[in-house]
């Protein structure tokens, strides 16, 4: 037997490239008893848990993978990618 890592080959890789994956950009949370959510009605605001200007949370099927900040394209919204997080610091996130 041998210590060595294996690395998946470019033809095993290439099998995964047309997996769909949902990317989602979170912007922030909070919690909210029920009385508070349905009180809810256009207009009303609420607050999260960051403050303006912080970078924004970039998860692959709700797994953080790096942050960002919102930029236009055109007239739509895109995202950023700033800091990248290593597959090791998610390990040590869990």
């Amino acid at each position: 037997m041998t210590d060595a890592i294996t690395r998946p080959s470019s033809d095993q890789l290439r099998m995964l490239e047309n997996i769909d994956v949902a990317l989602t950009v979170e912007v922030g949370r909070t919690a909210l008893t029920i009385r508070d959510l349905l009180r809810l009605s256009e207009g009303s605001v609420v607050e999260l848990n960051r403050l303006a200007g912080d970078p924004l949370d970039v998860l692959v099927n709700g797994t953080p993978i790096a942050k960002g900040e919102v930029v236009m394209v055109g007239d739509r919204f895109g995202i950023r990618f700033g800091q990248i997080i290593t597959p090791e610091e998610r390990a040590d996130a869990i």
